[in-house]
């Protein structure tokens, strides 16, 4: 523990020399850091999580999406292609009905996004694609080769340039933001590692968190607004696991039902044990921490919870997709196991 401490004051320590070098006209990425902020605020009890975030780009609920495939290497295990909407937008697309990741991805960001914090816009949509290849396993229109894919999500990025493209942040950094510089108060950052928790976000190694510059500005000019963000949560609302097996991390009712919060019946000590790309490991939560995300978390209406889950689509998705004879859920099966995991943060006293 000690060592750590250590390493992370000298990391601070040395970063901030950097960002202070005379002469310097790119900001360090430590410097930015320092001083990142990761939740803004919102009306949550007024934010429309069916629609989700405002967007010109964006797409109703359920739309159908005609775009042309592209031969493009995407990374991850999941499912997925590129796709051009028009000439120069284009669009990742996940798809299939037993890949979690269509339907947990939409109701995390839907979630961080009406609770405060950043959030891409994830849009469940239809997909019909001109010449995607046969072997992506879609459904034939009719015409010669063009494919339906539903269920199926497509991505928005939130607005905003990334500093240090592709880097990521490792949640261990998070302890390296300064309230003195102007940095995310402790209570932000502990709830947004209790939400982690609460979502159980398995897959957290530093290329699925992202630094935003909110205002403009990349690692080539001022980054005057910096934002730690969760990129991909894909893998969520469901248990934690060392291998993020899809199955079992990726909108699995009866895993995410059954997973209490908390490691120690008590103390606040976060149940998400570390999986082996993870880099989040039963976090310690603050009372501040725990107390500011419970705040959050009460505002939010039964309907605005019925909305999360419908626009997810979880009623495609099997209670347990590794035994199909469970069945299927409703929506409110799901409300009602986000109110017992809720009261359990509600509860809890951390000091």
């Amino acid at each position: 523990m000690i060592r750590s401490q250590l390493v992370l004051i000298l990391s601070l320590a040395f970063g901030v020399l950097l960002a202070a070098e005379p002469g310097s006209t790119m900001p360090d990425r430590q410097s930015v850091i320092t001083r990142a902020s990761v939740w803004t605020p919102t009306d949550v009890a007024r934010m429309d999580i069916k629609a989700g975030a405002p967007d010109p780009t964006g797409f109703p609920f359920r739309s159908t999406i005609h775009c042309t495939h592209l031969d493009r290497s995407l990374s991850g295990r999941s499912p997925k292609f590129a796709c051009e909407l028009n000439e120069g937008d284009e669009l990742k697309v996940k798809y299939g009905g037993t890949n979690g990741e269509v339907f947990a991805e939409v109701a995390a960001t839907r979630l961080l996004w009406a609770l405060g914090f950043g959030a891409d816009r994830m849009y469940p949509v239809r997909v019909i694609c001109k010449g995607c290849p046969r072997e992506l396993n879609g459904n034939e229109t009719g015409v010669a080769g063009e494919f339906v894919f539903d269920p199926a999500v497509v991505e928005r990025k939130m607005p905003g340039s990334e500093f240090a493209e592709e880097e990521g942040w490792a949640w261990e950094e998070l302890d390296l933001v300064n309230e003195a510089a102007g940095g995310a108060l402790r209570a932000h950052r502990d709830a947004l590692k209790l939400l982690a928790v609460f979502m159980q976000h398995t897959d957290s190694k530093p290329q699925q968190q992202r630094l935003v510059c909110v205002d403009g500005g990349d690692d080539e000019h001022d980054c005057a607004n910096p934002l730690m963000m969760l990129n991909d949560v894909g893998l969520t609302f469901g248990r934690a696991n060392t291998f993020n097996l899809n199955a079992k991390a990726g909108m699995n009712l009866a895993e995410w039902s059954r997973t209490p919060v908390w490691k120690d019946a008590d103390g606040c000590v976060g149940n998400l044990p570390k999986s082996f790309t993870g880099t989040l490991n039963n976090p310690v939560i603050s009372e501040a921490g725990r107390h500011f995300l419970a705040t959050l978390l009460a505002q939010l209406s039964d309907q605005q919870l019925r909305d999360l889950f419908s626009v997810a689509r979880v009623t495609l998705r099997p209670r347990d997709p590794r035994n199909p004879r469970l069945g299927f859920p409703a929506v409110e099966e799901w409300v009602q196991a986000f109110h017992r995991k809720r009261d359990e943060i509600a509860t809890r006293q951390c000091e």
